[in-house]
Parts: structure tokens; C-alpha cells; sequence
């Protein structure tokens, strides 16, 4: 898949994803809790995650149509976002890294202030897994369900995206070995990721040596973009970066920029694109060509 075919492929399932979540976060929370929700989720993002997603159960489905799982990933990619977008929330709040820039608006916190923006969180959270869950019978086998649930639960936990954000808020200002760094970001950033090529995964039928796989691609492209973060605060400018860029360095965050130097990090990088490359291929499924564009595009993107 070129970069134009990725560039079509890309805006058709943005577009689905994001009817979706504008269907699923409505406006009807009470006081203004569903206007913060709203702006926490729709209208930004690279929704890079409901991509992984989406991918991942395009190279499992087979050329047997299944409606009732291309619904599952649907609904999938949607949690994964919703996961991460509260996670955006209450990162950027004063408590943590008190930022006032994300996705080139204020913040939730500065736009509601922080209790409407830790209940927006909160609220995005709980959305997550009830989508996951429908009260409607959807077809949806619930094993099928369960395991969503029971993935996305353990990435966005203490062993993943919560373990990962807590041991960065307590390293500042702390030298972190190689090893260390590489653990933090695996769950603070590449837990997610990881989850929701799996959790595409889950939607379809794929062999253990697939799903093995998938695994270490997606593992791959998490720390990858981690990496491609720290050297995007360093070299790119805020407007840019929808974020205010250079924070890491002034808040003396471990990053691998820090570690390695630029030009290493960058190799890095590289290194990672091709480990999630060579499992594509090893997958031995045919339809992943949207799986290795995406990765091409978490090494190559500017912001």
C-alpha cells in the first residue's frame, strides 16, 4: 500500500470512526459533562489507534463477510480511542503535566476547568467498556466481548498506560538506563497501541503464529512512536505538533532524546520500523498492507 492508497484508505475509516463516536458520545450528559466529552474526543486526533484497529481485523477477517465483527471492531476501535482520550485529559491537567495546548485548542482543564475535566475522563473511561458491551444484542459472541474488554482493561491499567504515566511522574529528574526508559514507554504509550492491533485481532480468525505476530508488531510500533514523540519534541514547534513542544526537556523528563542523542534515537527508530515490518511478514496473512503503511507512517509523521 503507497502513501496515496493510505492517504484513501485512512480518510474512509476516520470518517466511519468518527460518525461513530459522535453517534456514541452524545451531548446528553447532565450540566455540561457531555459538552466536555465531546470536545475531548471528536474533531482531532491522528486516531492512529482505531486505524490499528481497523487493520488488524482487516488482515484476520478472512474473505468470509462477518458483519456482526466488523461491528466489534468498529466499537473496538472506538473504546481504544476513548481510552486514550481521557488518558489525554487528565495527562494535561496541572496535577500531571499541566499542559494548555492538545490537538491545537486549550485543553479540557482550561476550556471546563479541572473538575468538569477530570469527570469528562472519568466519564470517557466507563464509555469504553460499555461499548464494548452493549446493552443491545448485537450479535457480538460475548467470549468475543469479554476478550476485548479484558485487553483494553489490562493497557489502560496499572500494567500498561496508568503503570507507564506513574513511573514517568516519578522519574523526573532522574537518569533512566536504557532498559528502564524502554519498560516506561512500553506501557505508558505502547501498551495501547499494542492493545488495539490485538484487540483487531480479536475479531477474526488468525493462528497462534499470526497472533504471535501481530503481537510483536504491534509492540514494535508502540515503543516506535514513543521514540518518534521524544525526537518530534525536540525538532518540531508547537503549532506543528498540535502540543506545546520542548516540554519534556523543561520538565527534565527521561526521553530518548535525552538517553541516546538525536541522531541514535533517530536510528532507533528505524530499528523498531523494521522489527514490525519483518513480523508483518512473518504473520503470513495477506491483506496487511494498511498494517505496514501504518507503521511506515508512525516512523515518517511530523507531529
Amino acid at each position: 500500500m503507497n502513501g496515496a492508497t493510505l492517504d484513501a484508505w485512512s480518510a474512509a475509516h476516520r470518517a466511519t470512526v468518527e460518525t461513530a463516536l459522535s453517534r456514541w458520545v452524545g451531548p446528553g450528559a447532565p450540566a455540561s459533562l457531555g459538552e466536555a466529552m465531546r470536545y475531548a474526543v471528536l474533531d482531532g486526533g491522528k486516531r492512529l489507534r482505531p486505524l490499528l484497529v481497523l487493520a488488524a481485523r482487516e488482515a484476520v477477517a478472512g474473505d468470509v463477510p462477518a458483519p456482526v465483527l466488523d461491528d466489534a471492531a468498529l466499537r473496538a476501535a472506538c473504546a481504544v480511542e476513548l481510552i486514550h482520550a481521557y488518558s489525554l485529559v487528565h495527562d494535561d491537567m496541572p496535577c500531571m503535566d499541566n499542559d494548555v495546548l492538545r490537538r491545537g485548542k486549550p485543553t479540557v482543564h482550561v476550556r471546563f476547568g479541572e473538575a468538569g475535566a477530570l469527570l469528562a475522563g472519568d466519564a470517557l473511561q466507563a464509555l469504553a467498556f460499555e461499548l464494548l458491551v452493549p446493552d443491545e444484542d448485537t450479535g457480538i459472541p460475548t467470549a468475543v466481548q469479554a476478550a476485548l474488554s479484558r485487553r483494553l482493561a489490562r493497557a489502560a491499567g496499572h500494567a500498561g498506560m496508568a503503570g507507564g504515566q506513574a513511573i514517568d511522574l516519578a522519574s523526573v529528574g532522574i537518569a533512566l538506563d536504557e532498559d528502564a526508559l524502554r519498560r516506561m514507554h512500553r506501557l505508558k504509550t505502547g501498551a495501547l497501541l499494542e492493545a488495539s492491533v490485538m484487540m483487531g485481532a480479536e475479531c477474526g480468525e488468525a493462528s497462534s503464529a499470526a497472533r504471535a505476530a501481530l503481537q510483536r508488531y504491534g509492540a514494535a510500533i508502540g515503543l516506535a512512536f514513543q521514540v518518534v514523540d521524544d525526537i518530534l519534541d525536540v525538532t518540531a514547534d508547537s503549532a506543528t505538533l498540535g502540543k506545546t513542544a520542548g516540554k519534556d526537556a523543561a520538565h527534565d523528563k527521561p526521553t530518548y532524546v535525552a538517553l541516546l542523542g538525536l541522531d541514535r534515537a533517530r536510528a532507533h527508530a528505524r530499528e523498531l520500523h523494521a522489527e514490525a515490518r519483518e513480523a508483518v511478514t512473518a504473520s503470513g496473512l495477506q491483506k496487511t498492507g494498511a498494517l505496514d503503511a501504518l507503521a511506515t507512517m508512525v516512523i515518517d509523521r511530523s507531529h
